[in-house]
């Protein structure tokens, strides 16, 4: 693309007319203090006699970091439209959790799950909603899903997902909230009972995501499935995470479910790819496995002819943290 002009006006700021494009003829002329804009391939409108080639300084769905905003600055450009951030209201479940500054009866545990959600939320950039503890009742659950859902655009729970007696979230959702669930399975590990719902409120489309209990679980699947939507939401491009190759220095056994495996990666002098050192077992509940790593393993399921990735292999790897 470029601008067509008068050479003798020299120097200076235009009216910018057009774009002429390929096979398009106009019957426009271009006068002094006037330029057009022109692309490949399109026939030259007449009173020009030179052509000034343009460069894209910005362009739509683009993020704006410092040195956008610099340029925004440098061209005189103090407003643009963008998208508003999503506002998430996050929520616990259940009657066995605590604010992590009360005391714990036998029964009882502590809530790690919203302060690593909210923490999650922040880190990349959103604004986070404390909705606090919601007992395993219906009336409770409503009454807070409520409040959320009117104040946020997206909505993160944790626990009540599962098949046990008081695990009330799904009917709520469905029954009293009148939502849509789009799915509350997903064939993973680990992840399984993830939920997915949408409803309108006030005529505004909200999402729902509805995450496992298990402190793990719940910060898989929020990057696995909550992060993408929120960037989505908020304009990204290219909205999922990052994908790497990664090699094994150790055989790691497969999971009759395709499995995110916790691992720290790490470049070493020479290697044309990182090195994926596993954080240890990898049980759902054992928050540890989530304290170094910065990268997230996609293996595949066992299966009859494969039953482990051996050493010196290479598998996919997202990226959750810094390398």
């Amino acid at each position: 693309m470029g601008m067509l002009c008068l050479a003798s006006d020299g120097p200076g700021e235009r009216v910018v007319l057009g774009p002429v494009t390929a096979g398009e003829v106009t019957a426009s002329n271009v006068v002094s203090g006037h330029v057009m804009r022109i692309t490949t391939g399109a026939p030259l409108p007449s009173g020009a006699d030179a052509v000034v080639q343009g460069q894209q300084v910005l362009s739509s769905f683009q993020k704006l970091g410092p040195a956008e905003l610099g340029l925004m600055a440098s061209l005189g450009l103090t407003e643009v439209e963008v998208f508003r951030k999503p506002k998430v209201a996050v929520l616990s479940t259940g009657n066995e959790v605590v604010n992590p500054g009360e005391s714990t009866r036998p029964g009882q545990i502590r809530d790690s799950n919203k302060i690593a959600l909210k923490s999650l939320i922040n880190t990349h950039g959103f604004e986070a909603l404390d909705l606090g503890i919601a007992v395993d009742s219906p009336q409770d659950l409503q009454s807070t899903l409520s409040i959320g859902l009117e104040k946020a655009d997206v909505l993160v729970s944790s626990g009540g997902v599962s098949m046990g007696e008081k695990d009330f979230l799904k009917p709520v959702l469905e029954d009293l909230l009148g939502a849509t669930i789009h799915f509350g399975r997903v064939f993973m590990k680990p992840g399984k009972p993830t939920t997915f719902a949408t409803t309108t409120i006030n005529g505004k489309k909200k999402l729902i995501f509805a995450l496992p209990g298990n402190p793990v679980s719940a910060m898989v699947t929020f990057n696995l499935f909550v992060l993408p939507a929120l960037r989505k939401l908020a304009g990204f491009p290219h909205p999922q995470l990052t994908r790497v190759k990664a090699k094994l220095p150790q055989a790691v056994n497969l999971d009759p479910r395709p499995e995110y495996h916790r691992v720290v990666l790490s470049w070493k002098s020479g290697e044309a790819v990182p090195s994926a050192v596993s954080t240890g077992s990898q049980c759902s509940s054992r928050l540890l496995s989530m304290r170094t790593a910065n990268a997230l393993l996609v293996l595949p399921p066992r299966s009859d002819t494969l039953n482990r990735i051996d050493a010196g292999e290479v598998v996919d790897a997202l990226i959750i943290g810094e390398i």
